[in-house]
């Protein structure tokens, strides 16, 4: 499918759903989390520099996993980790929100077993009430379980047990913490293509919690669907029909989601790694009902550049930075604070041009999916000198004046250029006219 087909799709997609692209940001409830996952709050001797980092960035919540099995280590005795409450306190020193994952079973329960006999639940139950307790105004979500779907997305019954356990959490943490969010699903990409997460709206789990959590991979599907814009292609359907069945928009968290850039099959390099994220990012912007991202992970878990679950992170192990950290504190000034205005793609061009703005600035959000390409744009009114853009190639650069000039014709209302689009992503001011904000 071209570019300029995708976005038609795309667009035809959320009119059918009743969500206009053009909605503005402020119409949902929250702004958009751009988000991270860590495993640093089981670690004795984990660095504030993460924290610090993570707030540079531009990061505003941390997923991490609140294992069941780490605060009752003994039957029926549940006890917070001592070091879970110095993690807490550097990460709320930096501004950063948490997200806690309930749950991996416990050995004393059901030896370990997911909580689908009255006896497990009930141990499930009566730990998530104590996090629930002993965090009260300090986490800001919480998501039952994760990735349930893995054991077997297709049995309905299995999917009803799941329903029944968000539906007891969620009412357990409203009670104790009524303050958080309830996010639950954590679906895979089998689940949602195997209609787990279909089942569950269908079950009527939006009536208990605040999102549907969604772990949409792709890196794997092959050449031509693994890309940002085949993502957002699917993910858009997956929008429409979660939609459809709720009966009315249902909110995603997609808790994670990624590329892992490592020597192996699915695999690509870190600078590629890093204009993915860029483009996944504003594409993702282009669906209302998609309230967070949270790229999984922040620091890679390992140092063998040819196994995949060591080189997904934003940072390498010993936390020097990769590419795909630059860029996203490059743009997530743009993602927190312009909002989706339309797709600009010329037909037949492997072009990818989305206009954000705010009160203050238009911006043109370009790149090629492809080779290499010129293109001409437009400015938003009159203006002078050169052109000023943000290349996420060389994020590090910030906003810089390149060697292009807008020219402007006397006789014309707006200024023209042409720029050069690879598979980075360009930020470019189109004029700095105010933009109506409904």
């Amino acid at each position: 499918m071209s570019t300029r087909l995708h976005f038609r799709h795309l667009t035809l997609i959320a009119v059918m759903s009743g969500l206009a692209l053009h909605a503005p940001a402020q119409q949902q409830e929250d702004p958009f989390i751009v988000g991270v996952c860590s495993h640093d709050l089981h670690l004795r001797d984990s660095r504030s520099q993460g924290n610090q980092l993570m707030r540079d960035a531009g990061i505003e919540s941390v997923r991490t996993d609140a294992h069941w099995a780490f605060l009752e280590r003994n039957r029926n005795q549940l006890k917070v980790e001592p070091h879970w409450h110095p993690y807490l306190a550097g990460t709320e020193a930096q501004g950063l929100d948490s997200l806690f994952i309930l749950g991996y079973g416990n050995s004393f329960h059901g030896a370990g077993e997911k909580p689908r006999s009255e006896p497990v639940r009930a141990a499930f139950n009566r730990y998530v009430a104590f996090v629930a307790q002993q965090f009260r105004g300090r986490i800001k979500h919480y998501e039952v379980w994760n990735e349930w779907d893995v054991e077997n997305p297709t049995d309905p019954q299995f999917t009803e047990d799941y329903a029944r356990l968000i539906t007891d959490a969620a009412g357990i943490i409203r009670q104790h913490d009524p303050a958080a969010k309830v996010l639950a699903g954590a679906v895979t990409t089998k689940g949602i293509e195997s209609g787990f997460a279909l089942r569950l709206v269908e079950a009527g789990v939006m009536q208990s919690i605040d999102g549907l959590s969604l772990h949409p991979y792709v890196h794997c599907r092959g050449r031509g669907k693994n890309t940002p814009e085949a993502w957002i292609e699917w993910l858009a359907e997956v929008d429409m029909e979660l939609s459809r069945a709720a009966g009315q928009p249902v909110p995603l968290y997609l808790t994670e989601m990624s590329w892992p850039a490592y020597q192996g099959s699915c695999g690509i390099d870190e600078s590629l790694q890093a204009a993915y994220l860029a483009r996944s990012f504003f594409l993702v912007r282009t669906l209302p009902n998609v309230r967070g991202y949270w790229w999984y992970d922040f620091r890679n878990d390992g140092t063998d550049r040819r196994e995949r679950e060591h080189n997904f992170g934003l940072l390498r192990q010993d936390y020097t930075l990769k590419p795909a950290y630059r860029v996203l504190k490059a743009i997530s000034p743009i993602v927190h604070n312009y909002q989706f205005l339309e797709d600009a793609s010329e037909s037949g061009k492997d072009a990818v041009l989305l206009r954000f703005g705010n009160a203050e600035e238009q911006l043109l959000i370009a790149w090629s999916t492809n080779k290499a390409r010129s293109v001409s744009i437009e400015s938003i009114g009159k203006t002078t000198g050169k052109l000023e853009l943000i290349d996420t190639a060389r994020p590090d650069q910030g906003r810089i004046a390149d060697g292009v000039t807008w020219e402007c014709p006397t006789t014309a209302e707006n200024c023209t250029a042409s720029i050069e689009l690879d598979g980075f992503p360009k930020i470019i001011s189109l004029g700095r006219q105010l933009v109506p904000t409904h």
